[in-house]
């Protein structure tokens, strides 16, 4: 700048009016480089339903941290999460609760950059109070009514896995899983309708993680631990989305799951820490 300063000095003052009128008349619009020191405007975010409880705390951590930001949710099971995305919906953060479903979102051209683990989970079956279903061996029983989620959707794919791990073993017939996939009755599109069914009483058994066993839903229901050996660690991934409306900000939304704070509340609600 102090090179143009020196030069200008000996340009008659016609030609210095000529290229301001040239630069005021200029249609290229102005491209901004910085980032704002913090997040502002609205943020909208698509994640799996067995996080709802926990981001909506976070939520309202990370507005209260950036009070010029509004963080709005879409809760639903993963695949259905996914496949708006490719269907167009807009969103700025994507929450998937395993890395499955995000490799076909990565696959669809849906997410920009890498994806980050940010939290992981455990399955655990679950019972209404005093139901018929007391152990791992009573998922068997004739009559026993069952309730998972779809294949497709994380928590029904691990816990078919774990079905799989605990034929043959832990005192379990070789053909638990088949068995028990018999008494399946009902296949739901998220783990909150999984464990819906069982709070009312219209299934003696579901499959679901372990921090779906909340305050809400304790004194009315039942857990059976499944095995450490037999167990599936569910990693959940997020990333921005592609095309996001407020990308800085989706980004700043990542980070703060990431952070100590976000960690510790994700904690509280039972999820395991991202490493």
């Amino acid at each position: 700048m102090r090179l143009l300063a020196r030069a200008t000095a000996a340009i008659s003052l016609s030609v210095i009016t000529l290229i301001a009128i040239a630069c005021s008349s200029s249609s290229e619009p102005t491209t901004p480089t910085a980032t704002p020191a913090y997040p502002t405007g609205d943020i909208t975010v698509f994640a799996a339903s067995s996080l709802t409880l926990a981001l909506e705390e976070i939520g309202d951590a990370f507005e209260t941290k950036y009070p010029e930001t509004d963080v709005t949710f879409n809760f639903a099971g993963t695949p259905t999460l996914r496949t708006q995305l490719e269907q167009g919906a807009r969103a700025d953060v994507f929450a998937s609760a395993n890395a499955a479903q995000m490799q076909l979102a990565i696959g669809a051209d849906v997410i920009d950059g890498t994806p980050s683990t940010f939290a992981t989970n455990r399955l655990v079956v679950i019972t209404p109070a005093g139901g018929s279903v007391q152990s791992l061996a009573d998922l068997t029983a004739d009559g026993t009514l069952i309730v998972l989620a779809l294949p497709d959707v994380p928590v029904g794919a691990y816990a078919r896995q774990a079905l799989d791990r605990l034929s043959g073993a832990n005192g379990l017939p070789a053909d638990f899983a088949e068995q028990v996939l018999d008494n399946v009755v009902s296949e739901e599109t998220n783990v909150r309708q999984v464990i819906a069914k069982v709070a009312l009483g219209e299934a003696d058994a579901g499959i679901v993680y372990t921090s779906d066993v909340t305050s809400e839903v304790r004194d009315n229901m039942e857990s059976i631990e499944i095995p450490a050996d037999a167990n599936v660690i569910a990693t959940y991934p997020v990333a921005r989305v592609e095309d996001a409306s407020n990308p800085s900000a989706g980004s700043a939304f990542i980070d703060f799951l990431l952070s100590d704070e976000g960690q510790s509340i994700l904690a509280a609600y039972g999820f395991g820490p991202a490493s």
